[in-house]
């Protein structure tokens, strides 16, 4: 839900009615993961996208039925090979969707709007929702700051409102969508609960350091993908605004100096471009002890052992030198600067992912890597931990619609 913040929070601030189906958890080949949404107004008007296409007329049509009834309903849909005409996935996955009423009179629409609103800032929230358990929670939700303050509840129950609180902010440090299973009362004691958490963070930070033309590359599909993108070069005849129109800032600055001072995280990617061991040096000596996602040097492979027998020197280990991705990117065969920078973003995804990096063709590898698209296990399609591993639990067992 929180992906489509900004139409939806557009909506509340025109008074509009809707219902909104979410993807609560995905298995096989599903084309979306949790968190995935398509809304539906009282007009009629949709917004957001569920699997590409495969299932959403029927999706659509629950919720115009959400709206007229009130209900909040989870439905299974998957592959059918008995009934070609069935609302299945085409890709032959598996996916279960809440659809929950978003009107005026819901209780649960303040919350929404807190959540939705926040997310559409740009600022740091998580949503936790009932999805599965007694009919009185059903739709209940509550949402979370980082400062783990939290507003919502589930009908009176303080001490679930606490443990839901602090679970979904763990989801939020880890920037993570998910589900999660704990008791009725709060506790691992109790009817089951499942619940859905949605975290919705800043965009995660890229620092492209070196003012080259391959920067200028990086910088393009870096905003593509999403990052907020910095370029950071000592040299200000080449660090410009006019030569990175789209970078969102430009530092001029030592490398190493500015990393030291600016904030990074366990999402931040640092693609260090100026093979050139004054800068490169003191920068990657830094660089290979924060906790951040993803450390790329550019170079042949000559200038890659010159630079990890001066980092060896400077006392870097070689546990935080194995971290280093150099020569920098995928082997894509890449000449020009964007082939270069489609190589080092196709390198930073696999990373995200777990991805292998080799062609999908003929081989036998998962499609989806992620963790939050919750693995398929025997029996049901499992939830996710916080730390991207799944619960192991088995989610529900609700109607299904064309399913397998």
């Amino acid at each position: 839900m929180l992906d489509i913040a900004e139409e939806l929070n557009r909506w509340v601030g025109q008074g509009r009615d809707f219902a909104v189906a979410t993807v609560v958890a995905a298995g096989g080949s599903a084309p979306r993961g949790p968190g995935a949404a398509l809304a539906v107004d009282t007009a009629g008007t949709a917004v957001g996208s569920l699997s590409g296409g495969c299932v959403e007329g029927a999706v659509y049509e629950l919720c115009e039925q959400a709206l007229r009834d009130g209900d909040t309903v989870l439905e299974r849909f998957g592959h059918s090979d008995e009934d070609a005409f069935a609302a299945g996935l085409t890709c032959g996955g598996v996916i279960d969707v809440l659809v929950t009423p978003v009107r005026a009179a819901d209780p649960v629409r303040p919350v929404l709007v807190d959540a939705l609103a926040t997310a559409a800032r740009g600022e740091a929230a998580a949503v936790a929702r009932i999805v599965n358990g007694p009919a009185e929670l059903r739709g209940r939700a509550l949402t979370v700051r980082p400062d783990g303050s939290y507003r919502g509840g589930f009908g009176g129950r303080p001490e679930l409102d606490r443990t839901v609180a602090a679970e979904a902010g763990a989801f939020l440090d880890a920037g993570r969508t998910g589900t999660l299973e704990i008791g009725a009362r709060g506790s691992r004691c109790g009817a089951p609960l499942t619940l859905l958490v949605e975290s919705s963070v800043p965009p995660p930070r890229m620092i492209v350091f070196g003012a080259v033309d391959f920067a200028s590359a990086l910088v393009r599909v870096g905003t593509f993908l999403g990052h907020h993108v910095t370029v950071c070069d000592a040299r200000p005849a080449f660090t410009t605004r006019a030569r990175f129109p789209e970078a969102d800032e430009i530092v001029v600055e030592w490398p190493h100096t500015y990393l030291r001072r600016t904030p990074v995280d366990a999402r931040t990617v640092l693609c260090v471009l100026t093979h050139d061991a004054k800068f490169d040096v003191p920068l990657l000596e830094l660089a290979l002890r924060l906790p951040v996602a993803y450390v790329g040097a550019m170079g042949s492979r000559r200038t890659h052992l010159d630079r990890a027998a001066r980092l060896r020197e400077a006392g870097v280990t070689e546990a935080e030198l194995a971290r280093l991705r150099s020569p920098i990117g995928l082997d894509l065969g890449a000449r020009t600067p964007e082939e270069t920078a489609l190589s080092i973003a196709a390198e930073i995804v696999a990373n995200r992912h777990g991805g292998a990096g080799v062609s999908l063709t003929g081989a036998h590898t998962p499609i989806h890597h992620d963790g939050a698209h919750g693995p398929e296990r025997a029996g049901g399609v499992t939830g996710v931990r916080p730390d991207g591993g799944p619960t192991g639990r088995r989610r529900h067992d609700g109607p299904r619609r064309g399913g397998p």
